[in-house]
C-alpha cells in the first residue's frame, strides 16, 4: 500500500513537473514572436535591431530614411504593432500631406526645412489635472516653447467652463466639480472654436497622425517622423470639426501623442500660408524663435490663438516702425484677453506695451506674460469688464501652471482704495515690501490697484 502511496507521488510530482516545463516553453515561444515584433508600450524601452537602447530623442529624431513601399507609401518607421490610439487609420479619408506642403510648415515654424521639434515640444500634450482634484479644470503643463500654447488653450477651457456652455452656473464651484467627460467636452470645444476662428469663422482644418508615412527625407528636407505621416481634414462646419477633435481626442491629449504639435500644425493649416502672409510683416517671417537649444512661440503664435489672425504685435492697430514701415497689431476685441510684464521692459516704448484691444477683452480671462512666464487670470463674474461698477472691488483667480500649485490663488483687487489705505495694505506685509510680479502685471490694466492674497504667499 505505502508503495503504492509512493508511486501516485512520483507520478504527481512528475507531472507537475512536465506541466511547468509545458508552460515555460509555451512562454519562450511567446516571448520570440513578441520580440520578432519588436511589441511594446509606453513604458517599453524601445531597442534597434542591434539590441541597444534608443533614448527619446533619437526614437523620435531618428534620421533613417523610410524605404518606399507600394504606391508611394512608406512603411511607418518605428510603430508598434499593439494600435496605438494616437494613430488613425490611413483609411480615414483624410489628405495625405504632400512634401511640398511639409516643406511649407517647417519654413513658416523654423525659417527653414532642416530644423525639428526639440524633445519637449514633442512630448507636450492637453492632459487634464485629476478630475477630483482642486485644479480639475486645468491642464499639466510642461516646460519650453509648447508651455505658452498650452496655457492659452487653457484660456479658451476657462471660457468655454464659465461663460459657454449650456445648463451649468457661471461660478468657481462649477470649475472645480467637473467630471472627465466634462473635461473631454471643453477641451474638444476649446480647440475647435480656436481652429475655427483662425478659419476665418469658414472652415477648420484638423491635422492627425496616420499609419502611413508620405514623405521620405530629400537633401532640403529632414524627417522628424511624424509629420510625415499627417493626414488633413477639412470641415466647413465648427460643431462638425468639434465633434471630430472629441472623436479623436487622445490624438491630442495621449503621451506620445505630439498633441500641442499637432494644433499647431491645425492652426496653420485653418489659417493658410496666404492668410498667415497677410498677417506677418518685417518683423516677424516665421512663428518659432530658437532659445537654448530650443524654439518659444512668437507672439504671433498666440495672438492667432488668442484673435483668430497672426498679427506679430499687441498694440492696436496699425502702427510704422522705426524705419517707417508697417506693422500689424490687433484689429478686434478678443474673447480671451493678453496681459505683460517683464522686470526689463522699456516702459516708453509705445511699440511694445499691450493695447487695450487686449487689455479689455470680451470675457474676464487674461493669458498672462510675466517675465516670459505664462499663466492665466481669470474673473467668474462676466459683467467685469461691461459695467465699470463692478472694476472698484472684484475677485481674480490666478493659475501659474507650476507643479508646486495645488489650487487656485484667490486674489481680490480693490482699484478704488485711498492712498493711506494702500500703505496700510503694504505695512501688513513689512516695510519697504518688494511687488509680486503677479501684482505688476495685473497693474498693467488696473494701474491703481491694490492686491490682496487672502492669505497666499505672493509669488516672486
Amino acid at each position: 500500500m505505502d508503495m503504492e502511496v509512493l508511486g501516485q507521488e512520483q507520478s504527481s510530482e512528475q507531472l507537475d513537473l512536465e506541466e511547468i516545463s509545458r508552460k515555460i516553453s509555451f512562454l519562450d515561444k511567446w516571448r520570440e514572436i513578441f520580440s520578432f515584433h519588436r511589441l511594446g508600450t509606453n513604458n517599453t524601452t524601445p531597442q534597434n535591431h542591434e539590441g541597444n537602447h534608443i533614448s527619446a530623442d533619437e526614437n523620435e529624431d531618428g534620421t533613417g530614411i523610410p524605404q518606399p513601399k507600394g504606391q508611394g507609401h512608406l512603411p511607418s518607421s518605428g510603430l508598434c504593432s499593439i494600435p496605438n490610439p494616437s494613430i488613425i487609420s490611413s483609411k480615414l479619408g483624410g489628405l495625405p500631406i504632400s512634401l511640398a506642403m511639409a516643406m511649407k510648415l517647417r519654413q513658416i515654424l523654423f525659417g527653414n526645412t532642416i530644423h525639428v521639434f526639440s524633445y519637449n515640444w514633442k512630448k507636450a500634450c492637453f492632459r487634464f489635472h485629476d478630475p477630483s482634484s482642486e485644479l480639475a479644470f486645468t491642464l499639466e503643463v510642461g516646460k519650453g516653447g509648447a508651455r505658452s500654447i498650452q496655457m492659452a488653450v487653457q484660456g479658451s477651457i476657462i471660457k468655454y467652463l464659465l461663460f459657454t456652455r449650456k445648463g451649468k452656473d457661471c461660478n468657481f464651484g462649477s470649475l472645480c466639480e467637473i467630471s472627465k467627460k466634462e473635461q473631454e467636452q471643453a477641451l474638444a470645444a476649446a480647440l475647435a472654436g480656436i481652429l475655427w476662428a483662425a478659419g476665418a469663422a469658414q472652415k477648420a482644418t484638423i491635422c492627425l497622425v496616420s499609419e502611413d508615412t508620405y514623405i521620405a527625407s530629400t537633401a532640403d528636407y529632414s524627417v522628424d517622423n511624424f509629420t510625415e505621416r499627417l493626414q488633413l481634414f477639412e470641415f466647413l462646419e465648427k460643431e462638425a470639426a468639434e465633434k471630430f477633435i472629441y472623436d479623436h481626442l487622445q490624438c491630442f491629449r495621449g503621451e506620445g501623442s505630439h498633441g500641442v504639435i499637432l494644433f499647431l500644425y491645425s492652426l496653420i493649416f485653418s489659417r493658410t500660408f496666404e492668410r498667415l502672409q497677410m498677417d506677418l510683416d518685417g518683423t516677424t517671417t516665421q512663428l518659432l524663435q530658437p532659445n537654448a537649444g530650443g524654439f518659444l512661440c512668437r507672439q504671433a503664435v498666440l495672438n492667432m490663438i488668442l484673435t483668430g489672425r497672426a498679427s506679430p504685435s499687441v498694440f492696436n492697430g496699425c502702427e510704422k516702425g522705426r524705419s517707417q514701415e508697417t506693422l500689424h497689431g490687433v484689429l478686434t476685441r478678443s474673447d480671451v484677453g493678453y496681459l505683460r510684464w517683464g522686470k526689463d521692459a522699456l516702459e516708453d516704448d509705445r511699440l511694445s506695451q499691450v493695447g487695450s484691444m487686449l487689455k479689455t477683452p470680451k470675457l474676464p480671462i487674461w493669458l498672462c506674460n510675466i517675465n516670459g512666464n505664462y499663466s492665466i487670470l481669470f474673473c467668474t463674474n462676466r459683467q467685469l469688464l461691461s459695467d465699470w461698477k463692478m472694476e472698484r472691488l472684484f475677485d481674480l483667480y490666478f493659475y501659474s501652471g507650476r507643479s508646486s500649485q495645488k489650487k487656485l490663488v484667490h486674489l481680490t483687487i480693490d482699484t478704488h482704495s485711498h492712498h493711506w489705505e494702500r500703505d496700510q495694505q503694504e505695512e501688513k506685509h513689512g516695510p519697504r515690501r518688494q511687488f509680486s510680479p503677479v501684482e505688476m502685471a495685473i497693474r498693467t490694466k488696473w494701474s491703481e490697484a491694490t492686491i490682496n492674497w487672502n492669505g497666499t504667499i505672493p509669488f516672486f
